[in-house]
C-alpha cells in the first residue's frame, strides 16, 4: 500500500512520475486550479482588508473528493504542482481545499518542484522538499485580484456603450493599444523618395565586373533624394577616373544565440515555423510533460517551458560539451557562455528551455512524434546546442573607390568558420557570405562600364506579427512571457484583432474598444503605468512589498476612474444609430449594431423581423472604374479597406481612404495619409499637403 502521495497538476504527468517513484508512492492530479474567485461577483471584500473570497471551481468536486480519499491513506503528502507562481498558488489552495492545515503543522505536507520530468530530477526534488513559498503565492494573488478588478469594473461599461460580451484587461487592453498605435503610425506614414546609385566597373585582368554603391563625397555620406540629384551625380562623373582609395580587411564574429526563454521560443517558433504563441505553448507543454518513446515509455523531452532565465545547469553544460566534442570536434566548443543581461528581475529560478537529454537528437525521435511536435523539439534542441558552440567567423573586406569628389563603396564577407551555424541559423539572421569575386587592391586599374540608378520609397513601420508583438511586450515590461499567448488569443477571440498571413490587424470593433479605453481609462492602457505595476508585482514576489498594499493602493484609483467614466459617458446615447437603409421586409429604418466582426445593419423590429445585412460606410467618393460609390468594407478576417459598393462586379479596392482628388501626374486617386495626400499608384510617388499646395 502506498505510503506517500504526490499531487501534480496534469494527468499526463501521473504515469511518468509513478514509474519513477515505485509502489510506495501514489500520484494524483488536480487538473489545474481547484479554487478561484467567483465568476458572478467581484469576489474581493473591499470593506474588510481586501480579502479574496475563494470558492471551489465548478466541476472540481469529484477531483477533490478523490484527492481527500488519497490524503487519508497517505503518511506524507508532496505538493508537486508546476514550479512557478501559478503552481505555488495551486499548492497553497490545495492546503485549504483538502483541509491539510493540521497536517502542515504535523510536518506531513511538503512542497516539491522539478524543472524537468526525469527520474533524477523528481527523486532529487523529494530530497529538497520545502514549505510553500508565500511570496510566490502572494504575487499570484495580487496579479489575479488586479486583473479581476480591471475586468469586473470596466467590462460592463464596454457592454453598455458598445456591445455585450466585450472585455477589458490589465494586459490585454495595453496589447490592443500597442497594435492600434502601430496601425495609426502606418496609416499616417507618408513615403519619401530616395535613389540608390550603383556603378559597374571593369577591373583590369579580371573577367567579372565589380559593383560599387554610391556613398557620398570625400567629406560626408549623402542621400540622393530624387532623379534630378541622381542625374547630377552621374553628370559630374562623366569621364571621371575611378581609383581604389582604400582596402580594409577584417574579421567579424557572429556570436551564438542564447538558449530559449518562454518569450524567445514564442518569437522564433512564429518566425521559423509559423506557429502561433498559443500553439507553441501547447506543444511545449506536451514536450515537457512527456512523449511516448519506443523502449522508454513516456519521457519528458524538455525542461520547464515558463521561464525568463537563460541559465543552464552545470550538468547540462557538461553533457552538451561532451556531445559537441564527439560529434563536431573541439573547435566547435564555446570558450565561454553568457547569460541574458536584463534590468528586470528574473521571474523564476529556472533554467533556460533545453532538451532534458542532448543524446535524444531530432533524428533519433523524428519517427516517434507528430510533425508539429517534432519541429518544435528540433528547434529547441538545435537552439540549445548552438548556444553551447563557438561563434561563426567571417573575413570582411571593405573597399572605397574614388571618382572625382565622389566615393563609392564595396563591402563583402566570406565565411571562414561556421561555428554554431553548423547546427542552427535563425531565420531573421540568415546572411549568406557575400564574397568579393574579383581581386581589388590599391594598384587595381578600374574602368567605367555603366551606372544603375534605382528609385526607392521609404516604407512604413511593419504591422505587428505575433513574434514582434511578444518582443515588444517583453521589451516594454508589460505582462510576463507566460501570459503573452493567452493575451494574444484573447484579443483575437474577442475579434479586436485579426491575423492575415503573419500580420495582426485591428478591427473596427477593436478600434472602438481602444478609443473608449483611451478616453475613459488612460492609465489602464498606459504602457509605462502597466510596466511600473509589473515591477511592483515583482517586488511582491521578492518579499519587498506586501501584496495587499499593492491591491489597496490600486483599487480606489480604479474605482474613481470608473465613476468618472460613468459620469462622462452618461451623455453618450446607447441607443442604436439609425441608418439611411430601409428594411425591405417590413419598411422600418434599419439601425447600426456591433457584431464580432464590426458593424452591421439590423431591423429594429427584432424579434418580429430578423432582417440583417452588411453595413457599408459611404465616403462620398466615386469609384474610378465604374463611377458607383466607394464604401468602407472589411476582409473576411475583419481588416478594413475601401472598395466599390458594386463588388464583385467591380474589383476596385485600396487600403487607405480615397480623398476624391486626382493625381495631376498620372490620373490615379489620391489617398489620405495623415496630413498628406498620396498617389494610389506606388510607382508614381506623388504626394502633397492636404490643401494640394503642390509637390513636396
Amino acid at each position: 500500500m502506498a505510503k506517500y502521495l504526490v499531487i501534480v497538476e496534469s494527468p499526463t504527468k501521473v504515469k511518468t512520475i509513478k514509474k519513477f517513484l515505485g509502489s510506495s508512492y501514489e500520484v494524483a492530479a488536480t487538473n489545474g486550479h481547484v479554487r478561484d474567485l467567483p465568476k458572478s461577483s467581484l469576489g474581493i471584500d473591499i470593506e474588510h482588508g481586501y480579502e479574496p473570497k475563494y470558492i471551489t471551481i465548478r466541476g472540481k468536486g469529484d477531483v477533490l473528493a478523490h484527492l481527500r480519499k488519497e490524503v487519508k491513506k497517505a503518511e506524507k503528502i508532496y505538493l508537486a504542482t508546476d514550479p512557478d507562481r501559478e503552481g505555488e498558488a495551486i499548492s497553497w489552495h490545495l492546503l485549504y481545499a483538502l483541509k491539510l492545515e493540521d497536517k502542515l503543522e504535523e510536518k506531513k505536507v511538503y512542497r516539491i518542484t522539478f524543472n524537468e520530468i526525469t527520474k533524477n530530477a523528481v527523486k532529487e526534488s523529494l530530497k529538497n522538499a520545502r514549505e510553500i513559498n508565500m511570496n510566490l503565492v502572494d504575487a499570484q494573488q495580487a496579479r489575479r485580484m488586479l486583473d479581476r478588478m480591471v475586468g469586473y469594473r470596466i467590462s460592463p461599461l464596454l457592454w453598455n456603450k458598445i456591445k455585450r460580451g466585450l472585455s477589458a484587461g490589465r494586459v490585454q487592453s495595453v496589447a490592443l493599444r500597442i497594435i492600434c498605435d502601430r496601425e495609426d503610425e502606418i496609416n499616417a506614414f507618408v513615403p519619401e523618395e530616395y535613389w540608390s546609385l550603383d556603378v559597374s566597373l571593369k577591373v583590369k585582368g579580371e573577367k567579372k565586373t565589380v559593383t560599387a554603391k554610391y556613398y557620398g563625397s570625400l567629406k560626408e555620406k549623402k542621400c540622393i533624394r530624387d532623379r534630378a540629384q541622381a542625374d547630377a551625380v552621374m553628370a559630374s562623373l562623366k569621364d571621371a577616373e575611378y581609383t581604389v582609395r582604400e582596402v580594409k580587411k577584417g574579421e567579424r564574429l557572429r556570436k551564438a544565440p542564447l538558449p530559449f526563454t518562454t518569450s524567445t521560443l514564442q518569437q522564433e517558433a512564429n518566425k521559423a515555423l509559423n506557429y502561433s504563441a498559443q500553439k507553441t505553448m501547447r506543444l511545449a507543454q506536451q514536450l515537457y510533460e512527456g512523449v511516448d518513446l519506443k523502449g522508454e515509455g513516456t519521457v519528458g523531452l524538455i525542461t520547464y517551458l515558463r521561464t525568463d532565465s537563460t541559465r543552464v545547469s552545470v550538468e547540462a553544460q557538461a553533457a552538451a560539451a561532451d556531445f559537441i566534442g564527439k560529434n563536431y570536434g573541439t573547435p566547435y566548443l564555446s570558450a565561454a557562455q553568457e547569460e541574458k543581461k536584463s534590468s528586470q528581475k528574473i521571474q523564476d529560478a529556472h533554467e533556460a528551455i533545453r532538451p532534458t537529454d542532448v543524446g535524444r537528437t531530432p533524428d533519433g525521435v523524428k519517427e516517434q512524434m507528430p510533425r508539429d511536435l517534432f519541429r518544435l523539439y528540433q528547434l529547441i534542441w538545435k537552439r540549445f546546442m548552438a548556444s553551447r558552440m563557438s561563434p561563426a567567423r567571417y573575413e570582411t573586406t571593405s573597399v572605397k573607390i574614388q571618382a572625382a569628389d565622389s566615393i563609392f563603396t564595396v563591402a563583402a564577407s566570406a565565411l571562414q568558420f561556421d561555428g554554431f551555424i553548423k547546427v542552427y541559423n535563425p531565420r531573421d539572421e540568415e546572411a549568406e557570405a557575400n564574397t568579393l569575386t574579383v581581386g581589388l587592391d590599391r594598384d587595381s586599374s578600374l574602368s567605367f562600364v555603366a551606372f544603375d540608378p534605382q528609385q526607392h520609397f521609404t516604407q512604413p513601420p511593419a504591422h505587428y506579427t505575433e513574434a514582434s508583438l511578444v518582443r515588444e511586450l517583453e521589451e516594454l515590461g508589460v505582462g510576463r512571457p507566460s501570459t503573452y499567448a493567452p493575451t494574444i488569443s484573447l484579443i483575437m477571440g474577442r475579434h479586436y484583432v485579426v491575423k492575415e498571413g503573419k500580420n495582426l490587424y485591428v478591427t473596427e470593433l477593436g478600434e472602438a474598444v481602444n478609443n473608449m479605453m483611451k478616453e475613459a481609462f488612460p492609465s489602464i492602457v498606459d504602457v509605462h503605468f502597466t510596466a511600473s505595476m509589473e515591477k511592483l508585482l515583482d517586488s511582491v514576489e521578492e518579499g519587498e512589498v506586501k501584496w495587499k498594499t499593492v491591491v489597496s493602493n490600486f483599487y480606489p484609483d480604479l474605482e474613481e476612474a470608473v465613476e468618472t467614466a460613468e459620469k462622462a459617458l452618461e451623455h453618450i446615447s446607447i441607443e442604436d444609430e439609425v441608418s439611411e437603409e430601409v428594411c425591405e421586409l417590413c419598411g422600418r429604418q434599419m439601425v447600426i449594431k456591433y457584431g464580432p466582426h464590426g458593424r452591421f445593419l439590423a431591423c429594429p423590429g427584432f424579434p418580429d423581423c430578423r432582417n440583417t445585412k452588411p453595413y457599408f460606410e459611404k465616403i462620398g467618393v466615386a469609384c474610378p472604374k465604374c463611377g458607383k460609390d466607394i464604401v468602407l468594407k472589411k476582409t473576411k478576417k475583419g481588416r478594413k479597406y475601401y472598395g466599390c459598393i458594386d463588388n464583385p462586379d467591380c474589383d476596385f479596392m485600396v487600403w487607405q481612404k480615397p480623398s476624391g482628388e486626382i493625381c495631376p501626374d498620372c490620373g490615379s486617386l489620391l489617398l489620405v495619409k495623415g496630413s498628406k495626400l498620396v498617389c494610389a499608384n506606388a510607382e508614381c510617388g506623388y504626394h502633397t499637403l492636404s490643401e494640394l499646395s503642390g509637390k513636396t
